[in-house]
């Protein structure tokens, strides 16, 4: 008997299974918008107030509002989250840890949001960043860690897998 390799069909089969076992692996990332790591009944502060919050550099973090609380139905799970990046820490050229948050000026130019609306990401590799306050969508393992910056206080922390410039 003469050992062949795979025939057309075996080839479409084997497309076709990884087809399937494709999407069972996106179906493992939880999008995660900003209103979902809010506790229950919390609002969070409209855009067009966020503007007039008060601008007093010197004491950005003193005026971020308390938190009432965290989540944590995501723990430990895959999450793919988008916001603004503001950086902590670099290596050369690019960002290794960083604040991801709701909007521009979020603990630079307007007091911080609460801690629940802020997320510590960090980086295995650089990211090569286009400058502060840069939209990106980050996926990687999410979970609560209270962490405590100059800037702000921080609620949760998500380690990157991947992290891409947002795509509008």
């Amino acid at each position: 008997m003469v050992a062949r390799g795979p025939g057309r069909r075996e080839v479409l089969a084997g497309l076709a299974v990884l087809a399937v076992a494709g999407p069972a692996r996106a179906e493992t990332i939880v999008d995660l918008g900003w209103k979902d790591l809010l506790p229950e009944g919390e609002v969070p502060v409209p855009r067009d107030l966020q503007s007039l919050l008060p601008h007093d550099e010197s004491a950005m973090a003193a005026g971020q509002p308390a938190s009432t609380g965290v989540r944590t139905d995501w723990n430990g799970q895959i999450v793919r989250m988008s916001g603004f990046i503001v950086p902590i820490d670099f290596d050369g050229a690019g960002v290794t840890a960083f604040i991801l948050v709701p909007y521009v000026g979020a603990c630079v130019h307007v007091p911080p949001p609460p801690a629940n609306q802020l997320v510590l990401v960090t980086a295995p590799e650089p990211y090569e960043s286009d400058g502060m306050f840069e939209a990106v969508t980050v996926t990687g393992m999410f979970g609560t860690a209270a962490t405590s910056t100059q800037l702000a206080d921080i609620g949760y922390a998500l380690s990157a897998e991947d992290i891409a410039p947002y795509a509008y």
